[in-house]
């Protein structure tokens, strides 16, 4: 039997975690304008542990 395969499965990472966050926000029910404000902070949180390597 074969198995089928998703085009996600030759995806760059980033691609992969991007489309695991969409859908766990939207699974959630998130509020685009709540998940855009967490975003936001996560992205500062990670820029400054990038920063500070």
């Amino acid at each position: 039997m074969t198995e089928k395969k998703s085009p996600l499965d030759n995806a760059p990472e980033d691609i992969k975690l991007a489309v695991d966050l969409i859908y766990l926000l939207e699974s959630n029910d998130i509020d685009p304008k709540i998940a855009l404000s967490a975003l936001a902070i996560v992205k500062n949180d990670l820029e400054s542990k990038v920063n500070s390597q």
